[in-house]
């Protein structure tokens, strides 16, 4: 099965790679630089140029991980300036239905396709703990993007999970997250596995537990 992965030049991301790969996969890395083709999820002529590079090449997985967390540690009196919402919900979500959309046609040559979105927990309407408001609200945009996806996307057989990969320790989640890297990406692999029809627009942590919208 041939895997792409985006914001794969660095943690989670870059852990999957090496997690398939170690499988034996033929896996697409996919970053702004570092990466086996270069991708920036912002830029739509980027997008189109890469899914013009893989014509013809099926895609039985696309990992949508690309994310970014800008706003850590702004405050509500004086932060959350206009740029960085529109930086956020760039890379966290347009760029999430750019891509898919851009390789449509490469899934669409696999047997039995699955998108896997990276959302977090974050997101979740259950789970709103207050700051970081940009953040949160593209993973809850990224999670709505992922059920409507596995809707509309049901009558092509193209599965769609959404995921949360636990606080991990990474550039991103900081030494002080909760799981090392490793077990996050095992997890993930594991819930990418049982991905079907049966289970398109699923929302669960690395771990196989359930998460409230």
């Amino acid at each position: 099965m041939d895997v792409l992965i985006t914001g794969a030049n660095r943690g989670i991301g870059a852990g999957l790679v090496a997690g398939y790969r170690a499988r034996g996969a033929a896996v697409i890395a996919a970053a702004r630089s570092g990466g086996d083709v270069a991708l920036d999820v912002t830029d739509a002529a980027c997008v189109a140029a890469m899914a013009r590079a893989l014509a013809g090449r099926a895609i039985g997985l696309l990992v949508c991980n690309a994310g970014v967390y800008v706003d850590k540690g702004e405050r509500l009196e004086d932060g959350f300036a206009p740029a960085l919402w529109a930086e956020t919900f760039a890379v966290n979500v347009t760029g999430v239905f750019l891509t898919v959309q851009a390789l449509l046609p490469n899934l669409s040559l696999a047997e039995a396709p699955k998108i896997a979105i990276v959302s977090s927990q974050m997101g979740s309407n259950m789970r709103a703990n207050g700051g970081s408001y940009a953040y949160r609200a593209s993973k809850a945009a990224a999670t709505n993007l992922g059920r409507n996806l596995a809707k509309d996307l049901a009558p092509r057989g193209i599965a769609v999970g959404i995921y949360h990969p636990g606080w991990v320790r990474t550039d991103m989640g900081g030494a002080g997250a909760d799981i090392a890297l490793e077990e996050s990406v095992a997890g993930l692999m594991a819930r990418f596995d049982a991905l079907d029809m049966a289970r398109t627009g699923e929302f669960l942590a690395w771990d196989g537990r359930e998460f409230p919208f």
